[in-house]
């Protein structure tokens, strides 16, 4: 909304027939969002149905809600099973320093709770300052803008995470901000309500889906079975994924990649339309700047040097080129598999550069910035950091692009300081709904040693984890959505909802609930607010819209315009173009060359890989891929859930059937997986959807709640990130998630 207040009349609204809450024979059923915990980052459009005492007994698609018209997946029909879970947290509980890492927790009332988290925060503050506590979250869902004003107003610069390189989401974020002022996300008319019949709307003729299996992950606010309600209007789909996933299954084309070679593959595309003279010459002559050197850099990766780096025929690479050039509009739904490499800043310079030099930005069916009311990847609250503290935030001097938008801190530096006490010491740490040892944090291990070294750790979560279990001292309980009051109208969706209370479990609150009352001990003038629902409307001022009143309509749906850097609205200073330094879109980018970083995109082989290290390659002779989704779990969570449990019960290793008769292994067996830095005990899934017998493809962020407690819930024994390390890319954004090597043995007896 650009900080604009936006009339309540502008926002357009869904015609429902019974208001938001309503009764259906021995049921109220609540109209609602979904959106954490637990997670996912979508936001679906949710019926909540809960008896006589407040029990949620169903959860149902709501099929008035646009965004999702009443589908919803299989995690959150089965929320009932998991809201009321034998094994949730449902009391504050603290434990001795000199426990940590013991099943010896003691039950406290909140006010005790929020007694110690005062004292033990405010005493590290004086003696230590401010910076040596940080605060980190999770996947950000709902959970960033919170702790974000959190950790500003308590005088801290280090909030983020322990991904190494920021790599999820947010390097492209970074990445296309740097180069044209903005995020850019699929036109699919997520922001009509009346969707794909709307006037002004235009369908794709062709989507790339690149680095992204839409229909289980459902990322960036992405519905995946958008894709199949365009393929069925006759939408035509090129898929680029080392693995044949069911999208892969229906495409016109598939691109089979090696991993960790997107940017190779992008800029070999680039040079086939650019040498064939199949880019658009308008918009590149009015709204890019730098094609002639693109063109020149694009020409050290001719179509066969590409195949040879990607695996894929060259052929498939100029028909996919041609695909894109010859149809407008044409559209990108990307993923992960670009932020998790260490150069993927440079990666997801290329992939854009294949869809602004042929015209696909803000127009229909195109590529198209994101109306919202809040960044959530930016935070909350920042003007409440003190100006002495921005300069002592964790990684700003070595990586510039940190100072593009992002106020987060670098993982990669956080553990290091960790470890070393400079540029100072960490005395203490603020978790709030993150599992980082099971999930987030590669060299699992090292992050259990960093961190362990803390004087305080407090932890907000739904269950007990290895992460609460390994290394926190105070513990308070989260509310998951169905028992929390929220809003959601960032991250993407162009639309506002709210997420309502229908049941209590226990004691647990909200994490916004718990960030107010926490922050107005710490820093009561940083939050004047009563409640979280006053809280609410604070953020919706910029709708026109009060929590109560937006409860009644939503879902609201912003105004939407297209072609806005032809009119100045691209622009702070209402100038026609890009909010960038030349108010072009940077083919050749003036922030990376102030930043010390390549200009231009370019592809470094991953380190190490068949390419850059073949001796090792040798030795570990798979290239391995990792985070496969599942559809029964988000990230580390649901693992409790019996029957989720049951569709997916052990982490395991996707295996082609050629390279499982190489190593006389079988289907269902337990391995081990291993590398130069170190090993995790996996299932063999036998599958012939992997492209290359060399490729295998793992599950990620694996526990076992029914495991140990003071053997972290076997952990170290299951994760795969134990064979990922803190290497973040030049720029920091970007770690190898995604692209390593491995070998497979077999378990001797009693392992």
């Amino acid at each position: 909304m650009d900080g604009e207040d936006m009339e309540k009349s502008e926002g357009i609204l869904v015609p429902h027939e019974k208001p938001y809450q309503y009764q259906e024979g021995e049921y109220t059923v609540t109209r609602g969002s979904a959106w954490s915990g637990p997670g996912c980052h979508l936001g679906c459009g949710v019926l909540l149905y809960t008896d006589a005492d407040g029990k949620l007994v169903k959860v149902e698609g709501d099929p008035e809600n646009p965004f999702t018209q009443g589908r919803l997946c299989v995690r959150c029909l089965d929320m009932p099973e998991l809201v009321n879970h034998k094994d949730r947290l449902t009391y504050p509980m603290k434990r001795a320093r000199e426990d940590r890492g013991k099943d010896k927790w003691e039950r406290i009332s909140w006010e005790e709770a929020y007694d110690i988290a005062e004292t033990r925060l405010n005493d590290l503050k004086e003696k230590y300052g401010a910076e040596s506590v940080v605060f980190i979250h999770g996947t950000g869902r709902d959970i960033a803008p919170w702790q974000s004003r959190l950790c500003w107003s308590f005088g801290s610069p280090n909030y983020g995470n322990v991904l190494s390189g920021n790599a999820c989401y947010l390097p492209r974020v970074a990445g296309m901000a740097a180069t044209t002022g903005s995020f850019w996300v699929a036109d699919v008319a997520q922001h009509f309500p009346d969707r794909y019949d709307h006037e002004g709307w235009t369908m794709p003729e062709v989507m790339f889906v690149w680095g992204n299996n839409p229909i289980v992950a459902n990322s960036d606010g992405f519905f995946g079975h958008w894709v199949i309600d365009l393929q069925k209007r006759g939408m035509k789909t090129v898929v680029i994924d080392p693995r044949v996933t069911f999208l892969a299954s229906k495409a016109n084309l598939y691109l089979p990649i090696r991993p960790g070679t997107d940017a190779a593959l992008a800029l070999g595309m680039l040079n086939v339309i650019i040498n064939e003279d199949l880019y658009d010459h308008e918009f590149v002559d009015l709204w890019c700047y730098g094609f002639d050197m693109l063109t020149e850099r694009v020409q050290e990766y001719p179509v066969d040097r590409v195949a040879e780096i990607t695996w894929i025929p060259a052929e498939k690479i100029v028909a996919a080129a041609h695909m894109l050039a010859e149809s407008k509009p044409a559209t990108l739904q990307w993923g992960l598999a670009i932020d998790m490499t260490r150069e993927a800043i440079p990666a997801g310079q290329a992939i854009a550069a294949l869809f602004q030099i042929t015209g696909n930005i803000d127009c229909p069916g195109g590529l198209v910035p994101p109306a919202e009311i809040m960044a959530y990847s930016g935070g909350w609250g920042r003007d409440l950091l003190p100006e002495e503290q921005e300069p002592k935030r964790l990684g700003l001097d070595r990586y510039r692009l940190l100072q593009m938008g992002f106020k987060q801190s670098s993982p990669d530096v956080l553990i290091e300081t960790l470890e070393t006490g400079e540029p100072y010491e960490i005395h203490g740490a603020h978790f709030q709904t993150t599992n980082g040892i099971a999930c987030m944090g590669a060299a699992p291990m090292r992050v259990y040693n960093a961190f362990n070294k803390c004087d305080f750790i407090m932890s907000v979560d739904l269950f007990m984890t290895p992460t609460i279990m390994a290394l926190a001292d105070l513990v308070m309980p989260a509310a998951t959505f169905p028992e929390r009051n929220g809003i959601r109208v960032g991250d993407g969706p162009q639309r506002g909802e709210i997420i309502n209370k229908v049941t209590q479990i226990g004691e647990c609150k909200s994490d916004m609930e718990i960030n107010l009352e926490l922050g107005k001990r710490l820093n009561p003038e940083a939050w004047p607010w009563d409640t979280a629902e006053e809280m609410f409307t604070e953020l919706l001022k910029p709708t026109g819209y009060t929590f109560e009143e937006l409860r009644e309509d939503a879902p609201v749906y912003l105004p939407v315009e297209y072609y806005k850097y032809k009119t100045g609205k691209m622009r702070k200073d209402g100038q026609p173009g890009f909010q960038t330094a030349t108010g072009r879109i940077e083919l050749w980018s003036t922030f990376y060359n102030a930043a010390e970083l390549d200009p231009l995109p370019y592809f470094e082989e991953p380190d190490p890989g068949p390419t850059s290290t073949p001796e090792l390659f040798a030795k570990y002779p798979l290239v391995l891929t990792t985070g496969a989704r599942r559809w029964s779990y988000f990230h580390s969570e649901h693992r409790q859930v019996e029957r989720l449990r049951k569709m997916h019960p052990d982490p395991t290793v996707q295996v082609h059937p050629d390279m499982l008769k190489q190593l006389d292994m079988v289907d269902g067996e337990w391995v081990w997986i291993e590398n130069q830095n170190g090993r995790a005990k996996i299932r063999i899934e036998e599958t012939p959807i992997l492209s290359d017998p060399r490729i295998v493809a793992c599950d990620h962020a694996w526990w076992r709640p029914e495991g140990d407690p003071e053997k972290f819930f076997d952990v170290f024994e299951y994760n795969i990130n134990n064979l990922m390390i803190y290497d973040p890319g030049k720029s920091g954004f970007g770690s190898n998630y995604k692209t390593s090597i491995c070998r497979l043995y077999k378990l001797e007896d009693g392992e």
